[in-house]
């Protein structure tokens, strides 16, 4: 059974996409640690309406949290402090998709980020959007991860840029599952597309 985070260098990059369609292609189950913001349409809701087969299922975040900010902040509006050792992965006989929120480097609380909930065990599928900055912005999480000692792949999201993406690939070393194109709206039959695209590269993770 595979487990893939799935991360972003930075916030609106496509990783609840990606997770969708990665979800879709190893018909594996889903789950979003942290939530922040947008609690009537949480990440969770959103894959769920994404998805076409009846095999996947979706687990309850650890934390939910009303403010759409870092999680550190949103806990601290709330009174809350994000406890890593109380965000409990679930334990299912299926492949398990967990998309985390915003980067690698995002605060939990004052000492922990999202790096620390990534599991040794976890593939890591980093979702590089072209913008300015994004090449530094990819680097540094690769990298990051690499150092770390972490399985990374690349999902490239948005418009081709052929000479960002190569130097990305090229300074990591790293490889590329492929691109989700600029569609003008992801539906349920446009994430099996991509789904169908992906499946046999997600496999071999």
């Amino acid at each position: 059974m595979q487990k893939i985070f799935v991360t972003g260098i930075s916030t609106e990059v496509g990783k609840t996409i990606a997770s969708a369609i990665f979800t879709e292609a190893l018909q594996a189950d889903y789950w979003k640690p942290v939530q922040a913001g947008d609690l009537d349409n949480t990440d969770t809701d959103k894959v769920k309406r994404l998805i076409s087969n009846g095999k996947s299922r979706f687990h309850e975040s650890s934390y939910n949290l009303k403010s759409a900010m870092s999680p550190h902040a949103a806990a601290e509006v709330e009174g809350v402090k994000i406890d890593r050792f109380h965000i409990n992965e679930p334990q299912i006989d299926n492949s398990l998709i967990i998309e985390g929120a915003g980067g690698i480097l995002v605060p939990l609380n004052d000492e922990d980020t999202m790096l620390d909930i990534i599991m040794p065990d976890y593939k890591v599928v980093v979702v590089s959007r072209n913008y300015l900055g994004s090449i530094n912005h990819s680097l540094l999480t690769i990298k990051w991860l690499l150092h770390k000692g972490y399985e990374v792949t690349v999902l490239f999201s948005g418009d081709e840029n052929l000479h960002t993406e190569n130097i990305i690939l090229s300074k990591t070393g790293v490889s590329s599952i492929g691109r989700i194109d600029e569609e003008k709206e992801f539906t349920k039959e446009i994430i099996k597309k991509y789904a169908d695209k992906f499946r046999d590269v997600l496999k071999t993770l």
